[in-house]
């Protein structure tokens, strides 16, 4: 089956790039949960032999996006409610440990820049546009994250954020109840206070939040 996301691509950049095009696709849903991912299709289909196409997908079932199933074949992992909830509370902490060592270090043009991704967060959650909701929601922690400036941080959220992005993608048209625009604004009052407990706080309420409301609709 051709997918969209899945493209020849230049020689010099086999591995990184196979990884980062499979890795879109699964998050994004294109490649589904519990599909079958055959390499030698895949690799038919970047054009490219099946050696950096087997060692991406080692690397996504290293992250848990992709399984081998015994006797069988490899597939994109099922999503399950148990690893989103553990997966959430991974992501909070670590944001919410970001954003206690930024706010000392936060600009007014960050803080200006915080407000701008939360009204385009609203934007998007008024037009249902999941993937706009997750790019602005992903712009507004991120500049937390550049100010803090810790790259362990960063690697350890690359490393679990997909999963929480393909649970949002999963699960975004059917819940109710989101309040992550008024809790973004609570969090940029709290900056502009320079109370780094407080913004801390409610960083991590607003991910343990979002992670609530999507594991309830897996029950």
């Amino acid at each position: 089956m051709k997918n969209k996301m899945i493209n020849p691509i230049s020689r010099s950049s086999f591995r990184d790039e196979v990884y980062r095009t499979l890795k879109k696709a699964i998050v994004m849903l294109e490649l589904q949960p519990g599909q079958r991912l055959n390499d030698k299709e895949l690799a038919d289909q970047f054009e490219i032999s099946r050696t950096p196409v087997r060692e991406a997908l080692k690397r996504l079932e290293d992250e848990g996006l992709v399984e081998s199933v015994p006797g069988s074949s490899t597939r994109v992992s099922p999503i399950d409610a148990e690893a989103a909830n553990h997966a959430f509370t991974v992501v909070a902490a670590l944001h919410s440990l970001a954003a206690r060592l930024a706010v000392p270090l936060l600009t007014d043009n960050d803080i200006e820049t915080m407000e701008s991704c939360n009204r385009l967060l609203s934007i998007a959650l008024e037009r249902a546009d999941v993937i706009k909701a997750i790019e602005a929601d992903d712009s507004f922690h991120r500049i937390f994250l550049n100010a803090a400036g810790n790259p362990e941080i960063r690697t350890a959220l690359d490393r679990i954020s997909p999963k929480v992005h393909r649970l949002e993608i999963s699960r975004f048209g059917s819940i109710k109840g989101l309040k992550s625009v008024e809790q973004h604004d609570q969090i940029i009052t709290a900056c502009k206070n320079r109370d780094k407990t407080a913004v801390s706080r409610l960083v991590e309420k607003n991910w343990l939040s979002l992670g609530e409301l999507l594991s309830e609709q897996m029950d």
